[in-house]
């Protein structure tokens, strides 16, 4: 991509904002080296690992990507045998702990079963050197300091200081305590000069002190003397300071190898570790940006979706929907100043950009971006006084060096194209353009002012028409915009706003010509049937949606009532078979008694008339839900089905109803919103709907809103909130509905107690009862209509 396009473009701005969301110092420098790929299969690539990234954060909210550095100088200068700071080592055991951390974090991810190709294969990638980590954690602390237990020498060397210092200081202390030496010593304290403990001794008190002077005081009043009773302490102290440094240093050394050991294993991680957090980093930034992937090709189809430009602040920037490359290859944006058709244009070639980078879009899913080999863009005015060159030069330098390259596989944006000089020779000069441009096949946004390119929108086969949309009552465009209709000047519905005289508009008129006119009625002709038709649309889509509500939950009702049917069924009959067997158990009593009369011959009871009662008893016994199915089937048989009837799917367990027949033997059974064909054999006969009388649908006020099954009152106040029930529960007899809902919600229970005692009152409600736990539990209530 030419570096003047990525300018143009503010493709480096975006880079900005995505820098932001990198973890590491590595992220960033991979940011800033980011460049959009020619290539479609490595384009495809990079988007599959962003949207891996974004559905990673979506689904755990952060990934452990701190404590990350660049440590690839030290691991390199460890390798030629340097010997590492503290803090370069601190440095190293963190960006390893780091590499363990987002490992750990990869390996649950695939626990769960999560589809991450590509960081499972960075997770094979990473080294855990667990015992260098912990070597490095061992002898160096938090602060960069080598720690005593990091050997036993130098703990032991340590303890020798601490004791040497004491010694130091107590003698000094019975100094600086006497109170003959007082008189001699500027301040009683002790400080150090030289490494070596020194007390402050008044200048003419020189000769009373033996010792070392050390250091004096600015003005040379006062000398810091190392008393002789602690030189020999002090040159202990230092020999053993000396002895630390060279074991602070032999360790240092030992980790430094350490570190050169595992050098490569190292650098590989730092790699790994950089290409993770630039990962997340576009991930994450395509949640800041609210964007979702876009379909990637190679044939140079684009098609957005309610796209926002990134960087337009959320609250301003006016979503809109671009296509170019199917049925035509060029777009010729017309409209006033300060409309956005270069904002628009912009837009196209910055989201290519981000698409080829591997950057998601702000735009609705199902978008789509073609993979270009270039993107030019002759945008803006550059005007040069140094090269003494024209507006209208400067874009024909530009325009010139876009046609010795452009070809098929190429984007081109062109701003005011033609400007800056005659008109007339301007807009022939840019119809030829954009004929040479589209010849070689390059997909083209172009904008201009000149109105003879309005007609050739209309004339080149492969070319649209397209304006930004402008308000003439608030004098202000919408930014929207209108594929298929160019715009219109507005000049004259501007100036009448603006209150210039009504006959110096009409004077006006008549010096356009009357195809002008018919141009411009034309295009105010089809903006008014665009605006007709959004809002037809945006009425059917309500309509739609309120259709879809009443059909899902008229679904759910009868789904409901089937269950509860089933429910009262099987109840019945076990209510039935313990019934049967009570009466079994008492005639087994009876039996038994007569036997036993019987053998006690005070009766003659034979025993043919015992088995024969047994029988008659046990004949009246139902064969319960034992093969319900067999039983049904059995009953079908004997029952012809007809279109309406209520079947049940055997091979399914599914219950339906019988639209037609549609052969011999075979049926078409609506189960839900499902249709499906089915043999008779596998079909069970349940019922046959009566016929009712059919209610139309219920209307509010005259108007052809449909009466939901549901009224929500939450956020009312407590009067309003019974005025609507009270209107809602007319509707809702009207319309004939057995049963709706009320949604009150649970809050302070004011509304929900309200709601409860009016409908408990109400002259037209059989039941009430609050919602079961599916159904929003206390926070709604349930009632049925008579």
């Amino acid at each position: 991509m030419l570096a003047r396009t990525l300018k143009v473009l503010e493709y480096g701005k975006v880079k900005e904002q995505l820098e932001k969301h990198a973890s590491s110092s590595l992220g960033k420098e991979k940011v800033q080296q980011l460049l959009p790929t020619t290539n479609f299969e490595e384009a495809v690539e990079w988007q599959e690992m962003t949207d891996e990234a974004a559905t990673v954060l979506r689904l755990k909210g952060n990934v452990p990507l701190g404590g990350i550095y660049d440590v690839r100088p030290y691991a390199k200068r460890a390798k030629i045998g340097s010997v590492l700071s503290p803090h370069e080592l601190l440095s190293i055991t963190s960006t390893l702990y780091a590499s363990r951390q987002i490992k750990k974090f990869i390996e649950d991810l695939l626990e769960e079963e999560l589809d991450i190709p590509f960081l499972q294969a960075y997770s094979e990638r990473l080294f855990l050197l667990i015992e260098l980590e912990r070597k490095i954690n061992f002898c160096i602390g938090d602060n960069g300091e080598v720690l005593d237990g990091a050997s036993e020498k130098l703990k032991s060397l340590r303890n020798q200081l601490k004791t040497l210092e004491s010694r130091a200081r107590e003698k000094l202390e019975n100094i600086i305590r006497s109170t003959s030496m007082q008189k001699m010593l500027s301040d009683a304290i002790i400080t150090i000069r030289n490494e070596r403990f020194v007390i402050p001794v008044k200048q003419e008190y020189r000769a009373s002190f033996g010792g070392m002077v050390h250091d004096q005081s600015a003005s040379g009043a006062t000398l810091f003397i190392e008393p002789q009773s602690v030189v020999d302490i002090n040159n202990s102290l230092n020999e053993t300071r000396l002895k630390e440094r060279q074991e602070v240093e032999r360790i240092l050394a030992e980790l430094s190898n350490q570190v050169a050991e595992e050098a490569d294993s190292i650098l590989e991680n730092v790699v790994v570790l950089t290409e993770i957090d630039f990962m997340f980093a576009k991930g994450s930034y395509s949640q800041k940006i609210k964007a979702s992937k876009p379909n990637l090709n190679n044939k140079g189809y684009i098609k957005l979706l309610k796209a926002r430009h990134p960087l337009i602040p959320k609250d301003e920037v006016v979503p809109n929907d671009v296509e170019l490359g199917r049925d035509f290859t060029s777009i010729v944006i017309t409209g006033p100043n300060t409309g956005g058709k270069t904002v628009t244009l912009k837009l196209v070639g910055l989201f290519t950009l981000m698409a080829q980078s591997g950057l998601q879009l702000p735009v609705l899913d199902g978008s789509e971006m073609g993979v270009f080999d270039a993107v030019y863009a002759d945008i803006g005015d550059e005007q040069s006084i140094e090269q003494s060159l024209s507006t209208f030069s400067s874009h024909m330098v530009n325009i010139v060096d876009i046609l010795k390259k452009v070809d098929g596989n190429s984007l081109v944006l062109f701003d005011e194209l033609g400007a800056g000089t005659d008109p007339q020779e301007g807009a022939a000069l840019a119809i030829s353009i954009l004929d040479e441009v589209y010849r070689r096949g390059a997909r083209v946004i172009a904008t201009t002012h000149y109105p003879e390119l309005k007609a050739y929108g209309y004339n080149r086969k492969g070319v649209i028409n397209a304006s930004v949309e402008f308000d003439v009552e608030t004098l202000s465009p919408t930014y929207k915009l209108l594929i298929g209709v160019p715009g219109r000047s507005n000049a004259f519905e501007i100036s009448k706003r603006l209150g210039l005289n009504h006959d110096v508009i009409e004077n006006a008129k008549l010096h356009i010509s009357a195809e002008s006119n018919q141009v411009e009625n034309m295009i105010a002709s089809l903006e008014d049937n665009r605006r007709k038709a959004e809002k037809d649309l945006e009425e059917a889509e309500i309509t739609r949606k309120d259709a879809e509500e009443l059909h899902k939950e008229l679904q759910r009702q009868i789904i409901e009532f089937n269950e509860k049917r089933e429910k009262m069924f099987e109840k019945a009959e076990q209510k039935a078979a313990a019934s049967i067997e009570k009466a079994k158990q008492e005639a087994e009593e009876i039996i038994r008694d007569l036997r036993k009369m019987q053998k006690q011959q005070y009766a003659t009871i034979k025993d043919h008339e015992l088995i024969e009662a047994r029988k008659r008893l046990e004949g009246a016994t139902p064969q319960l839900a034992t093969n319900k199915q067999a039983s049904v089937a059995k009953a079908a048989t004997k029952q012809k089905l007809h279109p309406g009837d209520e079947v049940k799917v055997l091979s399914l367990d599914q219950k339906g109803h019988l639209i037609e027949q549609v052969g011999s033997g075979e049926w078409q059974v609506q189960i839900g919103i499902m249709k499906m064909k089915v043999k008779e054999k596998n079909l069970e006969y349940i019922s046959r709907p009566k016929p009712v009388e059919t209610k139309p649908l219920a209307t509010i006020r005259g108007t052809d809103s449909h009466v939901k099954l549901e009224l929500d009152l939450r956020g009312e106040r407590y009067e309003d909130a019974l005025l609507r029930v009270e209107k809602y529960i007319d509707d809702a007899l009207l319309a004939g509905y057995p049963r709706v809902s009320i949604i009150h919600g649970k809050g302070t229970g004011a509304l929900r107690k309200g709601v409860q005692e009016y409908v408990k009152n109400h002259r037209s409600i059989k039941k009430v009862r609050y919602g079961e736990a599916s159904e929003g539990g206390t926070g709604v209530t349930i009632i049925e209509l008579k």
